[in-house]
C-alpha cells in the first residue's frame, strides 16, 4: 500500500493481448429485464478535464441491479453449473435451458461466492432466477445497505472477521460436490471461473463498440478502466486493446493498490496483505486475479492510484451530468481528474469512462452531494 501516484507502465504489449470474445451476448439476451444499458455524453466532465468528449458507459443500473457484475455473475454460472454437473453446453445457451438443466439432474445444489458488495448480489441473484440455495461472504465493515441487498436476493450473507481476501478464501473452503464457487478472482487450481466472468462483461463491451462501429459515438483516443482484481479492467483491455485508443488507464484506491505495485515490483504480482477501509468497497481487493494479470499489464500504460477524496469528487461532477454514481463507479473518472495532466490528456481527445456501478451506499451518497436547491 503506498501514497496515491501515477504509475508508468513500461510493459506495455498490446499487441500480445487476445481477442475479445463475445459468447454470452445470447445468453444474457435471455434473461428477464435485460436491455443495453446507456452511453451518455459528460459535458461537465469533459470541461473539468479539458477533452472534446466524455462518454460514460453507465452501469448503474443493469437488469435491476446497481451495476454491471450480473453479466459476469450470470455467465460464470451457466458455465459453472453445467460443469458441475457433467453435462454439455449447448449451441445456444438460455436461463431457459439452464433451469431445466438444473430441474432434471435432480442434484442438489448451491451457489456461493466473496464479494465487496455487487458481485455477491449478483450471484444471489443468479441462484435466486435458479431457485437455488446461496451463501455469500463478506469482509468485516461491509455497509449495511449492501448487506441488505444481497440478503433480499435470498441469499444468506456471512460477514468475515477480516479482508475481501478472508472472505474469498473463506468461500474457497466450501467446495464440494454441492457448492459452487463462482468468483470473479483466481487462486491456485481455481481459474477456469474467473475467466468465465471476464467473458461475461464482454456483453457490455459489445454494446459500446456496436455504437463505435455504427458511428453513433466516437472512436474513443482515451480509455479508463477500474481495477479491482483486475477482471474487468481484463474484459476492457481485450476490447481495446486493438483499437486505435491511444491510452489505457487503469484506476485503483490507493489503500488496494496492487496492480500499481505489481507494476513497481518489475512487473511480478504482487499480494497487499492489508487494504484498509475505503469508499471504494467494489475495489478494495488486495489479491490480483492470476488470469487477469498479463493482460492488465500489458494493456495499461498508466495506473494511478485515487483516493476516497477523489472518488467523492467525481461523484459530484458526475452528478452534473445527470449520473448518480457509487464510489467505484466513480474512480476511473476520478483517476482522470487527478492525473490527466500527467497522463497528456488532450484537447482533442475523445474519453471512455465506466460507471461500473450506481449508488450502492445511500447515506455516503448523500453525504458527498450535499443538499440540493431547487433551481
Amino acid at each position: 500500500m503506498g501514497t496515491a501516484r501515477l504509475v508508468k507502465n513500461p510493459y506495455v504489449n498490446r499487441a500480445s493481448i487476445e481477442a475479445p470474445v463475445f459468447t454470452s451476448v445470447n445468453f444474457h439476451r435471455s434473461i428477464p429485464g435485460f436491455v443495453p444499458t446507456p452511453l451518455r455524453e459528460a459535458e461537465t466532465a469533459a470541461q473539468r478535464l479539458g477533452v472534446r468528449s466524455v462518454m460514460v458507459k453507465d452501469e448503474s443500473t443493469r437488469m435491476g441491479m446497481p451495476a454491471f457484475k450480473i453479466l459476469g455473475a450470470s455467465w460464470a454460472s451457466y458455465r459453472a453449473i453445467m460443469k458441475h454437473l457433467g453435462l454439455p453446453e449447448h449451441k445456444k445457451p438460455t436461463l431457459d435451458k439452464l433451469k431445466k438443466a438444473v430441474a432434471e439432474s435432480g442434484r442438489e445444489l448451491a451457489l456461493v461466492a466473496a464479494t465487496d458488495g455487487n458481485h455477491g448480489r449478483a450471484v444471489a441473484r443468479m441462484a435466486r432466477m435458479l431457485g437455488l440455495p446461496c451463501t455469500i461472504f463478506v469482509p468485516q465493515g461491509t455497509v449495511k445497505s449492501r448487506i441488505k441487498a444481497i440478503a433480499r436476493n435470498g441469499a444468506e450473507v456471512i460477514v468475515v472477521d477480516g479482508n475481501y481476501d478472508l472472505a474469498i478464501a473463506t468461500s474457497a473452503a466450501m467446495a464440494d460436490d454441492v457448492h459452487v464457487v463462482i468468483s470473479d478472482t483466481s487462486w491456485e487450481g481455481y481459474t477456469e471461473c474467473p475467466q468465465w466472468v471476464i467473458d461475461g462483461y464482454q456483453t457490455m463491451l459489445k454494446e459500446v463498440i456496436d455504437l463505435i462501429d455504427e458511428g453513433l459515438t466516437p472512436e474513443p483516443t482515451v480509455v479508463v478502466a477500474q481495477m479491482g482484481v483486475g477482471a474487468f479492467s481484463c474484459a476492457v483491455a481485450r476490447a481495446f486493446a486493438h483499437r486505435p485508443a491511444r491510452l489505457l488507464i487503469g484506476a485503483e484506491p490507493t489503500v488496494a493498490d496492487c496492480i500499481a505495485t505489481s507494476i513497481e515490483h518489475e512487473g511480478r504480482l504482487t499480494i497487499i496483505e492489508e487494504t484498509p477501509y475505503t469508499s471504494m468497497a467494489g475495489l478494495n481487493c488486495g489479491t490480483p486475479s492470476v488470469v487477469a494479470w498479463d493482460t492488465n499489464k500489458a494493456a495499461y500504460a498508466y495506473v494511478g492510484t485515487v483516493e476516497d477524496a477523489d472518488a467523492e469528487e467525481a461523484t459530484r461532477v458526475l452528478h452534473h451530468d445527470w449520473i448518480d454514481a457509487g464510489e467505484s463507479g466513480a474512480a476511473g473518472l476520478a483517476c482522470l481528474l487527478r492525473w490527466g495532466k500527467e497522463i497528456g490528456l488532450r484537447e482533442d481527445d475523445d474519453v471512455l469512462v465506466f460507471v461500473t456501478e450506481g449508488v450502492t451506499d445511500p447515506i455516503n451518497f448523500a453525504r458527498i452531494i450535499g443538499p440540493e436547491s431547487d433551481d
